[in-house]
C-alpha cells in the first residue's frame, strides 16, 4: 500500500503502527586449515564482540533520536555474541510525519523519535569442515513504534559491517488514526528498500526486489558485484597458491555466496 500525497499527517494520540526492519548480513572467507578457520573464528568474535556490537546499535539509537533504557549484551562461548537495547520515545517533538524517502543519515544526525521499541543484535561465525569455507552472519532487528521508519538507520547499519551479502526485510503492521479518526495502516510513502540506501552503495551490489505492497511488506537482496579473491583469503595472499587451487577455491566461495543470496543448496555439476 502506497499513500500518495501525505506530506504532514496529523495524528489524533500516539503513532501504534510497528515497523520492523530485520536483515541478515554475511561475510565470507575462505580459511584453509583447522588453524586458520579457528583463527578467522576468534577474529570475528573480537572485531564484533558484545562491546563493539552495543557500540554500533548505540549509534542506532543516536540516528533515530531514542531514549536507551536497558542494554542487556553478552558474549557466548565457544562463539558469537548477543546484544538486545530497549527505547522509548524522546519527550516532546512534533505530532506531524514526514513521508520523505531517502536514504538515512550516519551518525552524526539525530532525526526521529520513537516508543516502546527494541534493537537487536545476535552473531553466527561458523565454518566448513571440509571446504574451507568460513560465514560471519549477524542478525539484525531494529522495531519501532513512533513517528519514523527504522529504515533511517539502515545506511549506518551496512557501513558498519563488511557485506558480502544482505538480505533485509521491512514491514509495517498495526494501523493509527488521524484526527477525524480515520485509519492510516502506513504513515509514509516508500516503493523500495533500496531507496533507503545510498547511491554509492547500491552500485557496488546485484539487489532483487521482493515487494507486497498491499501488506506493506517489502523485501531486498544484495550480493557484491566485485569478487578480488585475496579478500576473501585469511592468512594467506593467492601468490601462495597454484592456478588450479585458486580456481577451485574461487568456484567454492562464489558458490556459497550464490546459496546464501538465492537461498537454496546448488547441486553439484
Amino acid at each position: 500500500m502506497e499513500i500518495k500525497g501525505i506530506k504532514k499527517l496529523k495524528l489524533y494520540g500516539f503513532n501504534n503502527l510497528t515497523k520492523t526492519l530485520s536483515f541478515n548480513l554475511y561475510d565470507i572467507c575462505y580459511a584453509q586449515t583447522e588453524e586458520d578457520r579457528k583463527g578467522y573464528i576468534e577474529y570475528i568474535d573480537e572485531e564484533y564482540n558484545a562491546d563493539r556490537l552495543t557500540k554500533i546499535l548505540t549509534d542506532v539509537a543516536d540516528i533515530i533520536g531514542a531514549n536507551i533504557l536497558n542494554i542487556a549484551k553478552q558474549d557466548y562461548d565457544p562463539q558469537g555474541a548477543s546484544v538486545t537495547i530497549l527505547i522509548s520515545e524522546e519527550k516532546g517533538g512534533s505530532d506531524y510525519i514526514s513521508s520523505a524517502e531517502e536514504p538515512g543519515p550516519l551518525p552524526e544526525a539525530v532525526v526521529a523519535h520513537l516508543d516502546k521499541s527494541h534493537i537487536t543484535v545476535h552473531t553466527y561465525p561458523e565454518s566448513h569442515p571440509d571446504q574451507g569455507i568460513s560465514t560471519f552472519r549477524a542478525d539484525i532487528d531494529v522495531s519501532t513504534c513512533g513517528r519514523i521508519s527504522p529504515l533511517k538507520a539502515l545506511t549506518y547499519l551496512l557501513h558498519s559491517f563488511d557485506v558480502d551479502i544482505a538480505t533485509i526485510d521491512y514491514r509495517v503492521r498495526g494501523f493509527t488514526r488521524d484526527v477525524d479518526g480515520r485509519k492510516y495502516f502506513i504513515d509514509h510513502k516508500i516503493n523500495s528498500i533500496q531507496n533507503y540506501i545510498p547511491g554509492e552503495i547500491r552500485k557496488l551490489y546485484h539487489m532483487i526486489d521482493v515487494n507486497v505492497y498491499q501488506e506493506n511488506i517489502f523485501h531486498t537482496k544484495m550480493l557484491l558485484k566485485e569478487f578480488n579473491l585475496d579478500n576473501y583469503l585469511f592468512n594467506k595472499a593467492k601468490e601462495e597458491l597454484s592456478r588450479s587451487q585458486r580456481r577451485k577455491i574461487k568456484q567454492r566461495l562464489k558458490r556459497e555466496m550464490a546459496e546464501i543470496f538465492y537461498g537454496r543448496n546448488i547441486p553439484n555439476v
